[in-house]
């Protein structure tokens, strides 16, 4: 016979099964989390957390942005820190940033 299959809410789990997932999900369930649908069309987020005897679908509660057109390009692009121009070398950029080189302000 194989594993029993379980659905459980995250907040029932007992604290072995949530050593387990600490475990298996260091760091963080978030890019874990499927999407179940149930027969009556509603849904819920979970992740699997397997024992040798049962195979758990955990419950887990999600935030999901509800507008994403508020998200702003500036907020996910960063400007580079050093541009180099045409003229300059990777070498000849890397030097002028060398520590010692720069006088100072004594």
């Amino acid at each position: 016979m194989g594993k029993v299959n379980k659905v459980v809410s995250l907040q029932n789990l007992s604290p072995e099964l949530v050593e387990l997932l600490h475990k298996k999900y260091p760091d963080g369930y978030q890019n874990h989390v499927i999407k179940v649908t149930t027969p009556k069309n509603d849904f819920f987020y979970g992740v699997t957390l397997d024992t040798p005897e049962v195979s758990y679908l955990v419950k887990v509660p999600v935030k999901i942005d509800t507008n994403p057109d508020e998200i702003d390009e500036k907020d996910f692009v960063e400007e580079p820190d050093d541009v180099i121009t045409p003229d300059e070398t990777f070498d000849d950029a890397e030097e002028a940033e060398d520590p010692d080189s720069i006088p100072d302000e004594d």
